[in-house]
């Protein structure tokens, strides 16, 4: 829907520094702009209008007698519902919109109003009268929220980009995250790359006061499995619920369209949202592309779907301004991939429908079924598969079939799973590869989170970390920036808080039936699409950085990087050269060796690094009068 940006405390030309930070996220919202200034705080808004088209709907948004200020970025769906229940109780509405509900809804519930959100947002709230800001990011983290507080200012926002612009804001690299992001391939933490700025995390809200914050968490997803249902009727509960939540993600003034790959998740949301476009891109590549089973289902449900090819060439040429609208390093190579097609789609529509977070409600990742198999082996003592598994690391040359098994079973799950993400650097290699070494510290991160599912089943295990790490700081982070880049609203109808009450209570065998995924959703999907689409195993965002990476062209653009100064700043060099040559080559097996996960995390990582600390930024049409 928009962005925002904003600050508490004292500087020089106060409104114009206000303006500086606005500008830096036009993208986020061309249509119109808005910023209230005081002595102690100032809120600046980008909109793109999707509800309520009229400029009474522009932000910052005010309460009956202008004592509270509001900037809002995202959508409440039951906002209707709550209007209801506050002209009641007799507040006055301006506008038609869902962000002036969440104004009188804290007038009226204070703190609790997060309680009985149904949406995707961030926003906060200038108390004028209490000098007290609120803020608050809703239970799944769809929407992003930073803040940073230097030299006795508090800055908030949409994007870490903004704090750029203030004068108290110090630009440091934080150093001390760089290993975990080997390992994860993301920030798995409210860290950022950027010094003394944090993301506030899903389901949290904190208020700020005389100088003084306090970080409350309201939310917490809690898997039962407690589920007493028959399987057909928790698969129509799944019917239900889906079409229920499609409809209330389809409110909007404005065309709604939908993603399309050839996956069932994307494909149940098309059929139940009826839309008129969808939009699909892949790569001339064969088994990389998914743009003619894509247009084979919009076929058989009249819809159109436009489709584009990506070539190399513009995936290539395109990763610096992408690193620059994506905030921080995400080195998951779908993230180009979604650029292109919410540009895609930003040519047609405002909003578009996406299946991010269905894997981690009802359990879709292939990995899931590995604790479910193998049981034979894993009934081997711990303490020889243990050491088996470090034989396999420091011994077996990467590539070998069964090193990565025998790692993997050589520990416990709480040990090997942090996130879903393979073939990245294990703790061990990133400490070597870099220059300061790096502590471990995966567990430092999982561990909390693994001791709150203590005596959940495996799956349910995988599934809270994944929602806490890899949907937070991978999908859903990606999701954004892309869609935003392009001025491009993308709605997730399975992150919906109705969506997670039900998935909640799913048991395990509703879930994963290794090999089966996603069971009860399969089951619901397969009702109503072809079961070629319902039951196809999930690829992800098929990508050829493997194939690429091999070519002379790409081969050289990224040794270029892999030996700049940049990367001697960090990195032991001639371990990433060899790492490059053994891909290119395929040297130690028989099998062409694929260190294309590792090599493309630290080239992100460098291409990141010299937009934000070397180079830079590039201008968005909207800042040209677009």
């Amino acid at each position: 829907m928009c962005g925002f940006a904003g600050f508490v405390g004292d500087v020089e030309d106060r409104e114009q520094v206000l303006v500086n930070m606005m500008n830096t996220i036009v993208h986020r919202g061309p249509d119109s702009e808005g910023r209230y200034v005081d002595e102690e705080a100032a809120l600046g808004f980008r909109r793109l209008s999707i509800i309520d088209l009229s400029a009474v709907g522009d932000q910052p948004l005010y309460n009956e007698d202008r004592s509270m200020v509001l900037v809002f970025n995202g959508e409440i769906y039951n906002y209707q519902d709550l209007r209801k229940e506050l002209v009641e109780a007799g507040h006055i509405f301006v506008s038609n919109t869902d962000s002036e509900t969440l104004l009188h809804g804290y007038e009226e519930w204070g703190e609790s109003l997060v309680d009985r959100l149904r949406g995707m947002y961030a926003f906060a709230i200038w108390d004028t009268k209490k000098k007290k800001l609120f803020v608050a990011r809703d239970i799944f983290g769809i929407k992003p929220l930073y803040y940073a507080q230097m030299n006795g200012t508090l800055m908030f926002g949409s994007e870490i980009k903004s704090f750029l612009e203030h004068p108290k804001f110090d630009k440091v690299f934080n150093e001390a995250a760089l290993g975990n992001y080997l390992s994860f391939q993301f920030v798995p933490t409210n860290e950022t790359f950027f010094k003394g700025v944090f993301c506030l995390q899903p389901g949290h809200y904190f208020t700020y006061e005389n100088g003084e914050m306090k970080i409350t968490r309201y939310f917490e997803p809690h898997f039962t499995g407690d589920c007493k249902k028959s399987f057909e009727e928790i698969v129509e509960d799944v019917e239900h619920v889906m079409k229920e939540s499609v409809e209330k993600h389809k409110i909007s003034d404005v065309e709604v369209a939908s993603y399309l790959s050839s996956g069932v998740d994307s494909s149940y949301l098309t059929y139940l949202g009826q839309v008129d476009h969808t939009f699909t891109v892949g790569f001339d590549e064969g088994k990389y592309s998914e743009i003619q089973d894509a247009k084979e289902f919009a076929a058989s449900i009249n819809m159109q779907n436009d489709a584009k090819v990506i070539t190399p060439e513009e995936y290539w040429d395109k990763l610096p301004d992408i690193q620059y609208y994506m905030d921080e390093p995400v080195a998951d190579p779908a993230a180009i991939a979604l650029y292109f097609l919410s540009e895609e789609a930003s040519k047609k529509v405002k909003v578009v429908l996406s299946g991010e977070g269905s894997d981690e409600l009802f359990g879709g990742y292939n990995i899931y079924c590995e604790p479910l198999e193998h049981t034979a082996f894993n009934k081997i003592p711990m303490c020889i598969r243990r050491a088996l598994g470090k034989f396999a690391e420091r011994c077996l040359p990467r590539g070998v079939k069964g090193r990565g098994f025998l790692m993997r079973h050589g520990k416990t799950l709480e040990e090997r799973y942090f996130a879903n993400a393979t073939n990245i650097f294990t703790e061990r290699e990133a400490s070597r590869l870099l220059k300061k070494g790096s502590e471990p510290g995966i567990q430092k991160v999982t561990r909390p989170l693994y001791e709150r599912v203590k005596g959940k089943d495996p799956v349910t295990k995988m599934q809270y970390v994944d929602l806490h790490l890899w949907l937070v700081h991978d999908i859903l982070m990606k999701g954004d920036k892309m869609g935003m880049a392009n001025s491009l609203e993308v709605r997730v109808p399975f992150l919906d808080r109705e969506v997670l009450e039900l998935a909640e209570t799913l048991p395990l065998d509703y879930k994963v039936r290794a090999p089966r995924t996603k069971v009860a959703l399969r089951a619901a999907a397969d009702k109503v699409i072809r079961s070629k689409t319902a039951e196809k195993k999930k690829l992800g965002f098929p990508i050829p950085i493997r194939v690429w990476l091999r070519e002379e062209k790409y081969y050289n653009i990224v040794k270029q990087m892999f030996t700049s100064e940049a990367a001697k700043k960090f990195f032991h060099t001639d371990m990433l050269v060899k790492m490059l040559d053994e891909h290119k080559d395929g040297k130690n097996t028989n099998e062409k060796t694929d260190n294309s996960r590792k090599i493309w995390t630290v080239y992100i990582f460098l291409v990141w690094y010299d937009r934000f600390f070397e180079h830079g930024k590039p201008v968005h049409p909207a800042m040209n009068g677009r």
